[in-house]
């Protein structure tokens, strides 16, 4: 017997279990709705997240298994240690937030090109600007070469994209995102889908069931009024022409 999946009505934010989701594809649980504020919410608290092309419908997902990264588990090998003891970027946090949305849409390596339209662009956006999405940039003196972005509810953080346009600046961006949720006693991140670049960085993947009673937990941890305020994490060291 063929599955059905559920037709999201414009005027009603209401969700089916994602229990209902299909296993083919994985995770497909919904079509239709809209991209507004309040339903992203509703989204992202029962972990459902939108994926879809453009000039397609709207999509709905909750797949199993999920991809996550649990933020002492992430995999920081040797070069990556070296890269970074020599501070060769500044972080920031939340300062161009835009800029970096689109990055990820244009970035080189998405040759079959993007989920992130433009309409979905602007969803993310209105999400920055209610408190829900952040950034973290990399710079290389005032130029950014790489960056993520994501939905932030209490202590969950689901990843959504990055990008990077010099050696290293995504890892240099995950690395210090995991540090800060890491700080503050958040123990896993969201990536949603598995992928190798993921996987080399230390993600695994878990059943939607676990992943939920991870999400619910992390729903209930509040953090830091200041958390998300934007600001610089840190400096780049002076460049040293001895240096190797």
């Amino acid at each position: 017997m063929s599955q059905m999946i559920t037709r999201l009505a414009v005027d009603d934010l209401a969700f089916p279990s994602v229990e209902q989701a299909l296993n083919e594809p994985n995770g497909l649980l919904a079509f239709g709705g809209d991209l507004s504020v309040s339903r992203l919410l509703a989204a992202y608290q029962q972990g459902i997240f939108p994926w879809f092309n453009e000039h397609e419908p709207i999509m709905w997902w909750s797949p199993d298994p999920r991809g996550v990264l649990f933020t002492a588990n992430l995999n920081v090998n040797k070069s990556l240690t070296k890269f970074l003891k020599k501070r060769r970027y500044r972080v920031t946090v939340n300062q161009q937030f835009n800029a970096v949305i689109q990055a990820c849409a244009h970035a080189p390596f998405r040759t079959q090109g993007t989920w992130i339209s433009s309409a979905m662009q602007n969803a993310y956006q209105q999400l920055h600007l209610a408190g829900f999405a952040h950034s973290i940039e990399v710079w290389q003196q005032d130029t950014l070469v790489g960056g993520l972005y994501g939905v932030a509810i209490n202590g969950m953080f689901a990843g959504e994209s990055m990008f990077y346009q010099q050696t290293n600046a995504s890892k240099v961006a995950l690395y210090y995102l995991t540090q800060m949720l890491a700080e503050v006693g958040v123990v896993m991140l969201d990536c949603q889908l598995q992928n190798d670049f993921l996987a080399s960085m230390g993600a695994v993947e878990i059943s939607r069931k676990r992943f939920i009673q991870f999400k619910n937990t992390a729903l209930k941890h509040s953090l830091p009024a200041n958390f998300w305020q934007p600001r610089c994490l840190v400096e780049a060291k002076q460049a040293n022409n001895n240096e190797r």
